[in-house]
This record gives C-alpha cells, sequence and structure tokens, in this order.
C-alpha cells in the first residue's frame, strides 16, 4: 500500500509518497514526468490519502493528464465542486484508492489534534503568487511528509474500517476498482439496485401487525396529509414520559432522572433490517429483495460461528436503510425509508401500551428511543412476566428482543444518560459521558471527572486534581470557514452603537492565529489571554475555553502540565456539567 499527500500552490505543487512495502519515502516536487513513471509503476497498488477521494487523486491525475492542478485545487476548496465533474478525462486515469477519512465531518488537523500529534501549520502560505524558494519548498515537503505520516496513524487507529471495505469485496466477489466506491454505494451494487425516480414518499402506510389503543392517534398521524412535512413532529405523553415523534424516529425520556432498582433495557434485534424484510419495506429499487434476506440470515450462520465474514454482511444490512434516504444513491426510496421509521415507531408504542397493560403502576417507563426501551420493574420477580409479554409482541409483530439488565440509571434526557449493571460496568450515550478514543479526545479529564463521580461517587476535585499530563486537559477547537477573520489571541471587546440604535461589537488589538485547528488550555497566569474567533469583523469567544488560556499545538503526549494549567476551571466545568445532567448543585 502507499500513502500519500499533495500540496498545491499557485506555481508550485508536490507529492509524497510512503511505500509501506518497502518503508521509502519518495518526494516528486514539480516533475509530471517523474510522477508519470512512478503512476506507471504502481497503478495497479492501493493509494491511500486522507480526503483522497474528493481531493488528491484529482490532483494527481489532473498533473498526469497536463491539466493545471492549482485550477483543480481552486475548483474544488474554493468553488466547492466536485472532482469528477471537472473533467471527464479523469475516467482514462485508474487509481485505486482508499479514503482515511472515514468521518466526513473532521479534518486531518482536526484528528492530530485529537491524537496529541503536533498540529502546527506551515509558515508558508498556499497563497503564494509566486514560485517557492527552495527554503520554501523544503518547509513545504516537511509539511506533507508529516500529514502522511499522520494519515498512517489515522490509518491503523481505524483499520478495522479498511477490513471491512476489503470484506465487503471479498465477500460478494467485487473487483478491486470499486475500493474507490465508499459502503453505502457498495450496498446498493451487491444488492443490484437501479436507481428510480416516484414521486409517493408520504403515500405511507402502516405495518399490517399494528394494534393500537390509546395510543392509535400516534399511529393516525402519519396518515394525515397535513403532517406530510418532514419539519413536522408529535409531542405527547405515553406511558407518563414525555415523547417526541418525528419523520426520523421517536425520542422519549424521563428527564432528570435518577433511580436504583431492577431496571430492562429491551432493544429489537437489527429492527429496520428486520422491518425491510418482514414487512416488505427494503427499497423498490432492489430487484430481487430475497438476496437482502439471505444475507439476513447467512450473517445470522456465521455470527453464530463465529466467522469474521459477518461483519461485512452486517455493513450492508445497516447501511441499506441510510441508503435509501440519500437522493445519491441507486437504493434511493424515501417512501420505503418512512415506512421502516414509522413501522419501528409504531410497533413499539404497541409494546408500551402491552406492558402498561400488564404492569401498570408496577413499571415505569424511563427512556424510549428508535429500537427500543427502558423500564424499572418494581420488583425483580416480574421479569419473568415481562419477558412473556415482550415475547407475544415478537411473536406478534414478528421482530426480536433483547434484554438487558441494570441496576442505576442517570438520565439527563434521551441523549445524556450513564446506566449501571450489577458490575459495576457502565453503558453511556451523549457529550458529557460518552466513552473516548484517540480520536476523540477532548475535554477527556472534564469526562472522565463526570463519569467517575456519577459511576463510582470520585469527587470531580480528586479526578482532576491527581492528572498530570496536559493533554488529559486539551480543549480541540476549530475555527471554521465561516470565521473569515480567523483567530484571535487577546485584545479587547468594545461595543460601538451604531445611528439605527444597534449595538456593533468590535475587536481592537490582539494577535492573529495562523491555526485553525487549535489545542487549548485554561490557564491561571495574567499573561494568558481570552481567544476569539473573527465572523466580518465580530469577535465571538471560543465556546468551552477560559477566560485566560494558552495554546499549544506541539505535540502533546507526555508532556506535563505546567503550573500555569488552571485546573479549577476544569473542576468547575465538570460540576456544571453534572448540574444540567442531575439538575442539582454538587
Amino acid at each position: 500500500m502507499l500513502f500519500f499527500d499533495c500540496e498545491v500552490l499557485k506555481h508550485d505543487w508536490m507529492v509524497v509518497f510512503l511505500d509501506m512495502d518497502s518503508q521509502q519515502e519518495i518526494v516528486i516536487v514539480n516533475d509530471s514526468e517523474k510522477l508519470s513513471t512512478f503512476y506507471e509503476d504502481n497503478k495497479e497498488r492501493i493509494w491511500c490519502g486522507y480526503n483522497a477521494r474528493h481531493y488528491d487523486q484529482y490532483i494527481i491525475k489532473s498533473i498526469l493528464l497536463g491539466i493545471d492542478p492549482y485550477w483543480t485545487s481552486t475548483q474544488i476548496i474554493e468553488e466547492d465542486k466536485a472532482g469528477w465533474m471537472l473533467s471527464d478525462a479523469f475516467n482514462k486515469v485508474p487509481l485505486l484508492i482508499y479514503d482515511a477519512m472515514v468521518n466526513r465531518m473532521k479534518g486531518l488537523k482536526e484528528l492530530e489534534a485529537h491524537m496529541g500529534n503536533s498540529i502546527k501549520e506551515s509558515s508558508v502560505s498556499f497563497k503564494l503568487q509566486r514560485k517557492c524558494t527552495a527554503i520554501e519548498i523544503a518547509e513545504l515537503i516537511e509539511y506533507c511528509k508529516h500529514d502522511v505520516y499522520q494519515t498512517v496513524e489515522v490509518f491503523m487507529n481505524q483499520l478495522e474500517e479498511y477490513q471491512a471495505h476489503i470484506g465487503l469485496l471479498t465477500a460478494f466477489n467485487l473487483p478491486l476498482r470499486y475500493l474507490n466506491k465508499t459502503k453505502a454505494q457498495l450496498s446498493a451494487i451487491i444488492l443490484n439496485a437501479r436507481k428510480s425516480v416516484r414521486n409517493d414518499e408520504f403515500n405511507v402506510c402502516l405495518p399490517d401487525t399494528l394494534k393500537l389503543k390509546r395510543y392509535k392517534h400516534i399511529a393516525d398521524w402519519y396518515l394525515n396529509p397535513e403532517n406530510h412535512n418532514y419539519e413536522k413532529f408529535q409531542d405527547v405523553v405515553v406511558a407518563g414520559c414525555h415523547h417526541i415523534y418525528g419523520w426520523g424516529g421517536v425520542h422519549g425520556a424521563l428527564d432528570k432522572y435518577y433511580g436504583e432498582g431492577f431496571f430492562v433495557m429491551s432493544d429489537v434485534a437489527s429492527l429496520y433490517p428486520a422491518i425491510m424484510i418482514e414487512y416488505d419495506f427494503l427499497s423498490r429499487n432492489v430487484k430481487d429483495p430475497s438476496k437482502y434476506r439471505k444475507i439476513r440470515d447467512d450473517r445470522l450462520v456465521m455470527k453464530a460461528q463465529k466467522n469474521p465474514m459477518q461483519l461485512p454482511m452486517k455493513i450492508v444490512l445497516n447501511g441499506t436503510y441510510g441508503a435509501s434516504k440519500d437522493k445519491n444513491n441507486a437504493l434511493f426510496d424515501p417512501l420505503q425509508a418512512n415506512n421502516v421509521c414509522i413501522a419501528g415507531m409504531t410497533t413499539l408504542t404497541m409494546l408500551i401500551e402491552m406492558l402498561e397493560d400488564e404492569f401498570g403502576s408496577d413499571m415505569l417507563l424511563v427512556q424510549s428511543n428508535t429500537d427500543g426501551i427502558l423500564v424499572k420493574l418494581s420488583h425483580e420477580k416480574l421479569f419473568d412476566r415481562y419477558k412473556k409479554v415482550c415475547d407475544k409482541w415478537s411473536e406478534l409483530v414478528r421482530l426480536d428482543l433483547e434484554h438487558d439488565i441494570y441496576k442505576k440509571v442517570i438520565q439527563k434526557d434521551v441523549n445524556n444518560y450513564v446506566i449501571i449493571d450489577e458490575k459495576g460496568k457502565y453503558k453511556s450515550k451523549g457529550a458529557y459521558v460518552k466513552k473516548l478514543n484517540v480520536m476523540d479526545y477532548d475535554l477527556p479529564i472534564v469526562n472522565r471527572a463526570v463519569v467517575d463521580y456519577l459511576v463510582k461517587g470520585i469527587p470531580v476535585e480528586e479526578t482532576i486534581n491527581n492528572e498530570n499530563r496536559l493533554k488529559e486537559f486539551q480543549k480541540i477547537v476549530k475555527v471554521s470557514s465561516k470565521f473569515n477573520g480567523g483567530a484571535v489571541f487577546g485584545g479587547e471587546v468594545v461595543k460601538e452603537k451604531l445611528s439605527d440604535g444597534k449595538t456593533l461589537s468590535k475587536l481592537i488589538g490582539g494577535e492573529p492565529i495562523p491555526e485553525r485547528v487549535l489545542r487549548v488550555f485554561a490557564s491561571r497566569s495574567r499573561n494568558d489571554k481570552t481567544i476569539y474567533k473573527l465572523k466580518d469583523g465580530k469577535p465571538n469567544k471560543v465556546g468551552n475555553t477560559a477566560e485566560r488560556c494558552f495554546i499549544f499545538n506541539d505535540d502533546v503526549n507526555g508532556v506535563l502540565a505546567p503550573r500555569k494549567l488552571d485546573k479549577g476551571w476544569y473542576i468547575d466545568t465538570a460540576k456544571d456539567r453534572l448540574q444540567k445532567f442531575l439538575g442539582y448543585e454538587v
């Protein structure tokens, strides 16, 4: 495999390759013949880059075809055009591209920041209007090399994504050239979907097994043409719990809930795939729906055998619903997507109604979401009866339930909770309590302090004061392109009254920050300042940062916290989050 990255300026370009087989670096600067030779020697190999599917491959192809790479770069970045639209000739230059950009919402620099690596930008401006000097070229080469090695690290940290991609090609005997396609595109190919244009997305129907009494109005709402608008929703109370039913799912929860006792979380196994199979709600663009069912059945056998090839099958099964809502995918069929979602919501409402009828006040509905419910039973002895009701429901609606037992629930709302089992293991959801990973490592000490308090009762002061690794305190800041003035360190915000009576905020002074991604820390030093983002000259304090901050964009791994780090700010932040979570101060 080859890892690569391109840098393009108006009068210069460069490509850095890292050959993983030979462990050699190959640097090509402004030499199209050398690149052409390299391409001919390596065009059968896999080329891996970050955002390579959308950007770098078209830079490579432009150079090989004699098209100005700066023009191509400008069209993609500044004009926001898709690379494939720029020239039909690009199709004549085959490349086996694997894109390490799994999450389109995060750029490479942002991931580098989360991993604790250096995120310093090159001092050479990419808007340079002249040719670079030899010194500038040397600096850009090192910058490009850095990004190549960072791409390798990102790739290794999510190796299972690549393995899943290759697994899809292997499991379904697809050619290697399909590596360029997304998993959703591959799902459409595997199911032999053929795109079709229809105008019936709101001709929805209810599942034929649905039996509702007091909550029948919830299902009927979807059949009313007046509600056929994706911005409309229902605000209703179900089993004493406030719910929102929309066109994308249902969410209901007891806000600021804390409880101990016998809790059951019941989730429908593979809800959307099961509904598509049992109710014939698969995209109508699939010519032979039995193929989808066979993939599901084969996957169940492989899963029981612990065969790793079940994972590619799972990708196809789970990705089909999302693809049916994607206008650019051959599986696009919004009517069937709506039917699937409605069936899931209404059948789960039917389950809640059946449980209410059986248990009354012996059951508390704590939460319901798209594919399951969380309830508290007044006594553990009721669990067998609970399962019998669930089994009856499963038989009626042809969907299977899986049950997990918990002893403690701390819930802010449906999207933020911690649930703990008898062994002290916990499951969490939400920005404040989610389990972090190496590429999602923002304010980790605050996250840990909140979870340790909720799960183990450890005071936040103890967790935070006992930590001295600087990386654990990092706040990752991304200054998006909409802030056209970039970031500024310090300065004074002044307000000026305009003739029309409005007030205009301006920033006087301050030091411009060249980077768009920053690693920020709270500071006790009076020499440190507030960080602002400027949009059309208007200052906006960067959210979730202290009034006094310092920036550390070098490699932070292994670095100890300096004395000026303001641990008190992190303690206050953790307590503030707990107050929002619990509804009271800790």
